[in-house]
């Protein structure tokens, strides 16, 4: 028998948690994908399906290779190549929360106490459950897009000579069939030979990648979800990650999560303040949806290193960097050698500057927030305040190369005929991880000081602390504490003692008002009566007493 007054383990429980966590996450991910594939309009061009699970792979941390076969204006060896290193965060991020959600949720119901074996077989088998899913999805994650130039041409009403119907060539502007440098022979001619092209675009999921990948996706999930709930167990002998490592690190989880929110939000305003609300594919309201759903998290995250003055390196060409904001594609398309910081962005957009307070803002909150979630105990305010920033600090020097690492961007597309490029485009944006690592300190540390400073005036200071950090931090400090205070079943704790009672404040210490010079005596002021023996019944022959007359006989 176990700690916690269980038999054994029961692996009936440990299979099906993993199951739900697993499909509730995939779930998830996939319908995330679908809908944001669907509002950009992309299930027009190719099966849904295929792309879904090739967007879900991506988002766990897979590859996919795109590739292409083009033929056109009548040339043969003509062929787009394209390499996308982009990973849709939107997609991700609903799917590790779900899964962290229903795993924290099975560690609460294994009982009292769960020792190492079990919290490593729980993990274990979401993580072997979750790549075995990741196998399948690389499996169905593969497609080709077909572009039939027969059914253009008949689209548009091209005949096999490549005339264009209704006098339209006529009303063209001028020069503009005659662009024989490009197109030699005219528009006519060009329009004929586009209506023989044949182009296919294909991806397919890279098996090897996508399992190694989606394996460190869950295992970094599983730790991040550990180290960021309060209120799970852990096996014994790990008090120090509850009340050093929980606070700061769930205050952290809780705003990036937070700022993710508030970028949906501003996504939904644009797309209500949209000039164009058709949907796809003419654009407009759907698009801006669809593209929130998969990527506002990589926006977000990329907007937070940034406006914590963490340099970045980029470069951009062609139509791809029209996809960037303003006046990040700007500064990009400059192609300068300087790095991409907040102050030279801010020199073509003064209102950039207001990225960098958000940022500190954000980073003050969690403050405040480490320092309502970490026990206070007997220390002074300013041993309170180095404390959660020291504690703050360490975890955000972590946090912060993670999201330079999540959001880094790469991304290539070029078709090129018999080596003439006719279409090139590329983004490179990456972040720098040393800076990020020094930043991410100094802004942890800042906050983390500040944040306690103010939730002392406030008085909040660890009242939001949860049990598990409470008994650990009792213990350590030798103070008194409850044996079982961090397993209680519902919401109720043991209150802390109270202050010694006070003639003065103590209404049981006082007379009454109506009685003047009373002693105050503990008892009753007149003692009760003697008891004496009970009466007793007449004489047998006048018959047996009632019941329960005291004095009864026999």
């Amino acid at each position: 028998m176990d700690a916690g007054g269980r038999v054994g383990m029961r692996w009936g429980d440990v299979l099906f948690a993993a199951i739900a966590s697993v499909s509730w996450a995939l779930v998830g991910m996939a319908g995330v994908a679908a809908l944001g594939l669907h509002l950009l309009g992309a299930d027009s061009a190719a099966s849904l399906g295929p792309m879904t699970a090739a967007v879900v792979v991506l988002g766990a941390g897979g590859s996919v290779s795109p590739s292409g076969n083009v033929s056109a204006f009548g040339l043969e060896g003509a062929e787009a190549t394209t390499a996308v290193d982009i990973a849709p965060l939107g997609v991700g991020l609903i799917g590790a929360l779900l899964l962290a959600f229903f795993f924290l949720r099975s560690l609460r119901g294994a009982g009292k106490v769960i020792s190492g074996g079990e919290l490593a077989a729980r993990a274990g088998s979401v993580a072997v459950l979750f790549v075995a899913t990741m196998g399948g999805l690389a499996w169905a994650g593969h497609d080709v897009i077909t572009i039939d130039g027969d059914a253009l041409g008949g689209a548009l009403g091209l005949d096999d000579t490549g005339n264009v119907p209704g006098g339209i060539a006529d009303r063209l502007p001028d020069g503009l069939g005659d662009i024989g440098g490009l197109l030699p022979g005219g528009l006519p001619d060009r329009l004929a030979d586009l209506a023989d092209a044949k182009a296919s675009v294909g991806f397919t999921v890279n098996t090897g990648d996508s399992l190694v990948g989606g394996a460190c996706w869950v295992v970094g999930v599983l730790v991040i979800a550990l180290l960021a709930s309060r209120r799970t167990p852990l096996p014994r002998g790990w008090d120090a990650v509850h009340r050093v490592v929980r606070p700061a690190a769930s205050a952290l989880v809780t705003v990036l999560v937070v700022a993710v929110v508030a970028g949906l939000a501003a996504a939904a305003y644009a797309a209500i303040g949209d000039d164009h609300p058709g949907g796809p594919p003419a654009g407009g309201r759907g698009r801006v949806a669809g593209a929130a759903l998969l990527g506002a998290p990589n926006g977000v995250w990329l907007g937070i290193p940034l406006g914590l003055l963490v340099p970045w390196d980029g470069e951009a060409t062609g139509e791809l960097a029209k996809v960037l904001p303003d006046p990040l594609d700007e500064l990009l398309r400059a192609g300068a050698e300087e790095p991409v910081t907040l102050g030279r962005l801010a020199e073509l957009d003064g209102r950039v500057w207001l990225l960098g307070v958000a940022a500190a803002v954000m980073m003050l909150y969690a403050g405040v927030l480490a320092a309502a979630r970490t026990p206070r105990g007997e220390l002074s305010v300013a041993g309170f305040a180095g404390r959660c920033g020291v504690r703050l600090g360490a975890v955000t020097s972590l946090a912060l190369p993670l999201l330079v690492w999540l959001t880094d961007v790469s991304a290539d597309a070029s078709l090129s005929v018999l080596g003439f490029d006719a279409f090139g485009a590329g983004i490179e944006l990456h972040g720098s991880v040393p800076m990020a690592v020094l930043m991410g300190l100094a802004w942890g540390a800042g906050a983390g000081s500040v944040g306690a400073l103010l939730a002392c005036v406030a008085g909040v200071a660890g009242a939001r602390a949860a049990a598990l950090a409470s008994t650990s931090a009792l213990g350590s400090a030798g103070g008194r504490t409850y044996p079982d205070l961090a397993y209680v079943p519902g919401p109720y704790r043991p209150s802390p003692a109270y202050r010694p009672s006070h003639d003065d404040t103590n209404p049981y210490l006082r007379p009454p008002e109506d009685v003047h010079g009373a002693p105050t005596v503990a008892g009753p002021l007149v003692p009760p009566p003697p008891v004496g023996p009970g009466p007793s019944w007449p004489p047998e022959e006048e018959g047996p007493p009632p019941p329960g007359w005291p004095g009864r006989r026999g």
